[in-house]
């Protein structure tokens, strides 16, 4: 791949522009576009797949942290711009979503769902999530080895927690995932995407009017409460909850398999999971820092006004995305980034965002992670792929990477 093969020239900045094309890469391979931008000393201008125009492009962890905290760059103002993108259109909604607001109004959305996203809330779910868990292995086992883990654990797992969470009705989980999926997978058909969003969407309204009904405390419960009490707007509400249900079922679906990839092809990390399984909420963080759970770069920001940022001067109106990929990978922020190290002991990754927009549901997608990898040592201590990693296919054209399956014996 050369990413930089259409390079030009920004005629407002002066400044080259790479053409990052955000190819699909197989396994946990790192996009070495990536990795040579954590090589230059300042900010990068790019221009993506979709859209118009160009952006910046922040890679070093400090530039990162610094660009997704300072208030001078917004992502209220995307709303209604032609930007250059990684989709060919928007996948969260616009109007009324978290993803698209600014403190302090995105502050006040964040309250209301740390309701539901308490560790007293956790500590209960958890006793549902790993029932979920068990329920579902026990049913692989009796399909028999081989088996398909995405099948049978990584792809119903994942939305039966956040339905859990958000208090769905079994019988509104039907076809749940394969829509998340579809949602999540933009590019190669962008009708099916926004059908798939529609379903989703009315599924969730029609939670939030029966939680009207039958008021409790689970996050549809909280999130109706709230709009009726004014907190939020009821498209607020229903944003929320449809943000939550997809990116929870789809994100998880493919980082908790990348995870378990990860552990069957480095057999001494395995193995030393299997000894010490006490270890494994940090082996948790430090496999979330180092697979490269997605396809380019989230949503950006636009800059209110001129800052001077990494090197460059980012002017009022420009574009300005973060890669929390590069960030966990910069090697002044954690020594040897490319190794996969259990004992760098705690540290401060950025696989669920940074500031105001840091991931809401991180609590729950650790405690999902930390239940998976934990049942599989306990119950399968000769767990194995199937085939010869090479021999697996990988999603295309996804924005967020993962196994297409994950056959395995035990």
């Amino acid at each position: 791949m050369d990413p930089e093969r259409d390079a030009g020239v920004d005629p407002a900045s002066g400044e080259p522009v790479h053409c990052w094309n955000l190819d699909d890469f197989e396994a946990l391979e790192f996009d070495p576009f990536l990795h040579d931008r954590l090589r230059d000393k300042r900010a990068t201008r790019i221009r993506l797949p979709f859209g118009q125009g160009t952006a910046w492009l922040m890679a070093r962890y400090a530039d990162v942290k610094a660009a997704t905290t300072d208030p001078r760059f917004s992502r209220s103002e995307l709303v209604g711009r032609t930007i250059t993108a990684s989709s060919p259109h928007a996948i969260a909604s616009q109007q009324a979503s978290m993803n698209y607001a600014d403190p302090p109004r995105l502050n006040d959305m964040r309250r209301v769902v740390a309701r539901a996203f308490t560790g007293k809330s956790m500590q209960k779910l958890r006793p549902t999530v790993q029932h979920t868990a068990d329920q579902l292995l026990d049913e692989m086992e009796r399909h028999g080895s081989p088996a398909d883990l995405v099948e049978h654990l990584h792809g119903p797992f994942p939305l039966a927690a956040v339905a859990d969470l958000l208090g769905m009705p079994q019988d509104m989980r039907q076809d749940m995932t394969s829509w998340a999926n579809v949602i999540m997978t933009p590019g190669p058909a962008p009708d099916k995407s926004t059908d798939a969003l529609k379903t989703v969407r009315e599924c969730v309204v029609a939670l939030l009017a029966m939680r009207r009904e039958k008021q409790s405390d689970d996050l549809a419960g909280v999130l109706a409460g709230a709009a009726d009490a004014g907190e939020i707007t009821e498209p607020e509400a229903v944003s929320i909850a449809t943000a939550i249900l997809v990116s929870g079922a789809h994100a998880v679906r493919n980082n908790s398999a990348n995870m378990v990839y990860a552990l069957l092809t480095h057999p001494e990390h395995h193995e030393r999971l299997r000894r010490e399984p006490e270890m494994i909420p940090q082996a948790v963080d430090e496999l979330l820092r180092f697979i490269p759970h997605r396809s380019g770069v989230g949503l950006p920001r636009i800059a209110t006004r001129d800052v001077d940022i990494a090197g460059v001067t980012v002017k009022a109106g420009d574009t300005v995305y973060s890669s929390y990929l590069a960030a966990n990978r910069d090697p002044e922020v954690f020594p040897n980034p490319d190794t996969l190290d259990f004992d760098r002991g705690p540290i401060a990754h950025m696989a669920f965002g940074n500031g105001p927009h840091h991931c809401v549901g991180s609590m729950l997608a650790r405690m999902e992670s930390e239940i998976i990898i934990t049942t599989l040592i306990e119950r399968y201590p000769r767990l194995a792929l199937a085939v010869p990693p090479e021999q697996l296919e990988w999603q295309a054209g996804a924005l967020i990477r993962g196994p297409k399956t994950l056959p395995v014996t035990w």
